[in-house]
């Protein structure tokens, strides 16, 4: 039984370690200290749920997986450029540093909303969670559902340590110079991802 959750812990973790458009809007929230708890949670529920689907659904699941993957990359893509522009966007305008004034330049909508979007928009969360984890569960029988709360935990703890862990580098963002640079790494980020998705399949 540890086995599985270890197991399932441990191909969750490796799956989310990679930077993708999820993980660069978690950071950004994390530096900014905007809705924190919220995003980690909505990222990590999202998995949740996608990883159940997965794991205790795999066959069904797998064919419409296939099914739908085609417009999945498609919207994912239009999606991912639109928020790359705005990133550059940010950068070019600058101004952006970390001050106690900010701590309400967004609201919690707008983060959820965006936050959802990258999670369910993105083509590959289908791939790792609903055929890689589904497949993977069925050497753990009867011990899926373990297996699932391993990947599922792997989920938070990654979240969670991204989020709040970026406070650490709060003082670095402090000038707009940090702000611009990273504003730029995240949009070339998701023209990067909606270039892939694009040219994928």
């Amino acid at each position: 039984m540890s086995e599985a959750f270890f197991s399932g812990f441990a191909l969750g973790l490796s799956l989310i370690l990679a930077i993708g458009a999820q993980n660069a809007f978690v950071l950004r929230q994390g530096l900014r200290g905007q809705h924190v708890f919220a995003v980690v949670m909505t990222c990590a529920l999202s998995d949740a749920v996608l990883i159940a689907l997965g794991v205790f659904g795999f066959v069904t699941l797998s064919d419409l997986v296939e099914k739908l993957a085609t417009p999945l990359r498609y919207a994912a893509s239009l999606f991912l450029f639109g928020y790359g522009i705005l990133s550059f966007r940010s950068a070019w305008r600058g101004g952006h540093a970390l001050s106690a004034a900010e701590d309400g330049a967004s609201s919690i909508r707008q983060a959820l909303g965006i936050c959802l979007a990258l999670t369910w928009l993105n083509p590959h969360v289908y791939v790792d969670t609903v055929l890689l984890l589904g497949s993977v569960s069925l050497n753990y029988v009867p011990y899926t559902a373990v297996f699932a709360a391993g990947a599922m935990t792997a989920s938070l703890v990654f979240f969670a340590s991204l989020g709040y862990g970026a406070a650490a580098l709060r003082p670095i963002f402090a000038t707009p110079k940090a702000w611009r640079l990273l504003d730029v790494l995240v949009g070339l980020v998701m023209w990067w991802l909606a270039t892939m998705l694009l040219f994928m399949g």
